[in-house]
């Protein structure tokens, strides 16, 4: 870190956090402070939806995604667009219709109290999770890499999205992400060409392709019917629909971001930007890490990307075990070097050489053997080492080849990244605590400025917790795929609440209340022993089976158990 990327750092963020402060500051009610008095335009609605979902973990993790398992994660993202477009005919006109501050303030509407706590909870158990790791994730790699103390990072990217989240609310976290996703984007794209200017002289953009594709890093979609492969085209569409729709449809985060809109069409019209927009953005920055990859076949590698576990090397009486580990990946980059070089030259005569591209395998599988070898030496030093190096792999470009300034301004992307998303999500675990929560059950009425003084609070409240979960959280295999388990676990029940009260009008509240419960209880017990324990199914298909066992056991329950009870007076569908 030179002086010039120090500047361009803090610059940066004050000004995102100084502007975002000072125009929306005043906010007179719990109308304006939630729903920013529905003043927002569609374009605004979208970059904030994109924003909130395009945390740091996504601009940290997905490279390092990609460079070791290449483009297959776009798939996660295939069913987004559908579900946009079941959101916006379903889910945004209801909301706006009986004019909730939250999305759970419907279901009191269509079920009861019991129902709408239920969901809420759900919800703040989650995302509070959430919202501590998007804090997390980008303060431990760059605590790591920069030698910077992890609490201190904590405490430092929590306060300064406290401090504009508190004095605007949704105004405030709408402004700042136009902002965020204009630095968040142009420094990933400003990225990706040095990166290609770094490449060889003789060697264009589609023979790195092609290098990215003999090292199966291409492989974009996956055919395959086997439940146990993490993202297949299918658990994309069915999984990644039912996440999405369970993510942008009831989720107070993002429920929020379009509940401020000018008017239905205007929240229609973000949300669709975001559906054609999300996938693209995605793919871009998976090809960036797999442009990583190529880069690093002509340039020096460590043998493990996480510096820390280098430190507990140097400390240990395995190191001359482990730099004749290194001394062997030095000679078979310098190998890789000449193969690649080699197949370059003959892309650019139009053949493909079978031979070369054989060799460039086996390389490939020579050097994923050292790292893995690598990897049995840190346990073995420290049995408490994180070995997974995903998340460092794009910090170890960027801190180790880019030119001054450009580093600066990608610390700045992550740190926006970080701070979008965390904004919304305190934002929203203020609004459904203190509507949902702290209001619904509030015996005596109180003043607008009250409630006002109660969100602010609750704000304050959730960033601190978010910073202390921070401060005690701990590494996971990958940190991207961490925020999307936590959210499959809790997402499809919330899902499966929220369809039957759009579509199945007979269901009451009883049964749905149990069934939730039931629902619940049976994907934590799936996932403990399926997922985490076994890994014999994809954590995605958790939003799927939670969503369709919730709407079936809420049908079983109140044909066979409720159907003589006397009806609520709660069908909002019927007066559609």
């Amino acid at each position: 870190m030179q002086l010039f990327d120090w500047i361009v750092l803090i610059v940066t963020l004050l000004f995102i956090v100084g502007y975002g402060s000072w125009k929306t500051r005043g906010s007179k009610n719990v109308e304006d402070f939630i729903l920013g008095n529905n003043e927002t335009p569609w374009y605004t609605v979208g970059l904030s939806v994109m924003a909130t979902q395009a945390s740091a973990i996504t601009f940290l993790s997905t490279p390092g995604q990609a460079y070791h398992d290449g483009m297959g994660f776009v798939q996660f993202y295939f069913g987004l667009p559908i579900a946009m477009v079941v959101i916006c005919l379903t889910f945004i006109p209801l909301y706006h219709k009986y004019k909730v501050f939250t999305a759970y303030e419907f279901l009191e509407k269509r079920f009861d109290v019991q129902t709408r706590s239920l969901a809420a909870i759900l919800f703040l158990i989650q995302r509070g999770l959430g919202t501590g790791l998007t804090i997390y994730a980008p303060a431990i790699i760059l605590s790591a890499l920069l030698g910077w103390n992890l609490t201190i990072m904590n405490i430092i990217i929590g306060v300064l999205v406290i401090i504009y989240t508190f004095s605007g609310g949704t105004k405030a976290v709408n402004v700042t992400q136009k902002q965020q996703m204009f630095v968040i984007m142009s420094g990933m794209f400003i990225t990706f060409f040095l990166i290609l200017h770094y490449l060889p002289n003789d060697m264009t953009f589609t023979s790195a392709l092609h290098i990215a594709g003999a090292n199966d890093k291409m492989n974009i979609v996956d055919f395959s019917f086997d439940p146990e492969e993490k993202y297949t085209i299918w658990s994309g569409i069915t999984g990644g629909f039912f996440l999405a729709l369970a993510y942008f449809g009831t989720d107070q985060s993002q429920v929020g971001r379009y509940l401020s809109g000018k008017s239905v069409t205007e929240s229609q019209m973000g949300l669709i930007m975001n559906g054609l927009l999300k996938v693209p953005m995605q793919f871009f920055i998976l090809l960036t890490g797999v442009m990583v990859f190529v880069f690093f076949q002509f340039n020096p590698v460590p043998l493990n990307f996480n510096p820390n576990n280098k430190i507990v090397i140097e400390k240990s009486a395995y190191k001359e075990e482990y730099r004749t580990l290194e001394k062997k990946l030095e000679k078979l980059s310098e190998d890789k070097k000449v193969i690649n070089l080699l197949y370059i030259d003959q892309l650019n005569q139009d053949y493909d050489n079978p031979i070369l591209r054989k060799e460039l395998v086996n390389l490939s599988n020579k050097e994923k053997d050292l790292r893995d070898r690598a990897k049995e030496i840190i346990e073995k030093a420290d049995s408490n080492s994180e070995t997974n190096d995903k998340d460092y792999v794009f910090f170890h470009f960027i801190l180790h080849y880019l030119p001054k300034g450009l580093i600066g301004l990608l610390l700045a992307v992550i740190l926006s990244a970080a701070m979008s998303s965390t904004a919304s999500g305190l934002n929203a675990l203020a609004s459904t605590t203190a509507i949902d929560i702290y209001k619904r059950n509030l015996k005596t009425e109180k003043s607008e400025k009250h409630y006002l003084n109660a969100t602010k609070f609750f704000t304050l409240f959730w960033g601190v917790v978010a910073i202390l979960f921070a401060c005690v959280g701990t590494l996971f295999e990958n940190l991207i795929q961490l925020v999307n388990i936590i959210g499959s676990i809790f997402y499809g029940t919330v899902l499966g609440i929220f369809l039957v009260g759009f579509y199945l009008k007979r269901v009451q509240a009883k049964p749905m209340f149990i069934s939730a419960i039931i629902s619940q209880f049976v994907i934590i017990i799936i996932y403990y022993f399926m997922v985490y324990k076994q890994e014999k199914l994809g954590y995605l298909w958790l939003n799927f089976i939670g969503a369709i066992l919730t709407i079936a056991l809420s049908l079983i329950f109140q044909f066979l158990f409720f159907k003589g009870d006397k009806k609520e007076n709660n069908d909002l569908i019927l007066e559609e």
